[in-house]
């Protein structure tokens, strides 16, 4: 049966089932409680029951001592309520409420999406997770000092995996190596998350998400995000490329737009092919925008994409109405090439 849970000091209530841990419902209502490992072992998600009872669940005793127990403690990734309860927890309302983690990821899958874009899906160590909000990026610690930063492609809800879109940059060390030489199993380090780009859920406007390229990844997160979520925003996405192999993952954003009444969808080429047979838009992604929306005044826009792209789209989008500070921008710049030996 369900039970009602209400966390303080916010007063936000939710309900839960009584087969579901009170982190997992959280969330899935769109409350954002501090995380780590998610199966009892880290300590991270832990919070006091102020009324109520609970099932603790798989929580290892390092994570949660008998007299932290006794105190009314307990770890809300595996603890499920035997009753309506008052919590006393921190939520995550920010970025800065989410700690910087330096973690070991294992790369589980590779996936070529194009001929230039590669899917990578990694896995965390077993006891191990990374919370973080859609739209946000890890940076890959190398070993030369060097840092490689990547858009994270999947919603926070779906963080078993994580999942990245690297293109490959001529003359790029680390994108070479995973296009040539990186193979699955393989090691390595990142730092994360990172960034401010992330939906801004307080808001009631209609949203505009403009992607050029593989800055489709974290537009796919916000989007899943969104509508894990139930939110209903009417949402327009722009994604531009030079020509079709450039999207990618095409089907999904039509996907979303044929089940969700309130998404559109509108891709652009700026330099279609004659094999692409193209009849849809063509030309500058945002300025796809600007013929679309005459007065951007009431809206908010996600733009992610090359500086040019992102700096073109703000000057011409604040010019036709649009507050400046409700464009967000996720930019990607690439480290020079190697030089040659």
């Amino acid at each position: 049966m369900p039970f009602n849970i209400t966390l303080q000091p916010s007063g936000h209530s939710f309900s839960a089932a009584d087969s579901e841990p009170v982190l997992q419902s959280a969330l899935d209502a769109g409350f954002g409680l501090p995380y780590g490992c998610r199966n009892g072992a880290c300590g991270a998600c832990k919070g006091k029951v102020l009324s109520g009872s609970v099932d603790y669940g798989a929580a290892q005793e390092h994570a949660l001592s008998l007299a932290e127990r006794a105190e009314g403690m307990a770890l809300f990734c595996c603890a499920k309520p035997l009753s309506d309860l008052v919590l006393e927890v921190k939520e995550i309302g920010a970025v800065k409420d989410i700690p910087v983690k330096i973690m070991p990821c294992r790369v589980q899958h590779m996936e070529k999406l194009a001929d230039d874009v590669m899917l990578l899906t990694l896995k965390l160590p077993t006891n191990e997770r990374l919370q973080f909000l859609a739209g946000q990026y890890i940076e890959f610690l190398l070993k030369d000092g060097k840092r490689r930063a990547f858009s994270l492609a999947n919603a926070p809800h779906d963080d078993e995996l994580l999942q990245l879109h690297v293109r490959l940059i001529p003359g790029g060390t680390f994108t070479d190596h995973v296009f040539h030489a990186m193979h699955e199993k393989e090691i390595l380090r990142f730092e994360g998350p990172h960034g401010s780009f992330f939906l801004r859920e307080d808001s009631d406007k209609p949203i505009i998400l403009v992607a050029a390229g593989t800055g489709f990844a974290p537009i796919k997160g916000v989007v899943e995000h969104a509508i894990h979520n139930g939110i209903t925003r009417p949402m327009t996405i722009y994604w531009g490329a030079r020509n079709s192999a450039g999207l990618y993952m095409r089907d999904l954003p039509m996907q979303w737009a044929a089940a969700h009444a309130h998404i559109q969808y509108v891709p652009v080429l700026s330099e279609p092919e004659s094999e692409d047979v193209w009849s849809g838009r063509t030309g500058l992604v945002h300025e796809a925008v600007l013929a679309d929306f005459p007065d951007l005044s009431g809206h908010q826009v996600y733009a992610c994409g090359a500086p040019a792209m992102i700096d073109a789209a703000k000057h011409d989008f604040v010019a036709q109405g649009l507050p400046a500070d409700e464009f967000f921008a996720d930019m990607f710049s690439f480290a020079p090439p190697a030089p040659a030996k």
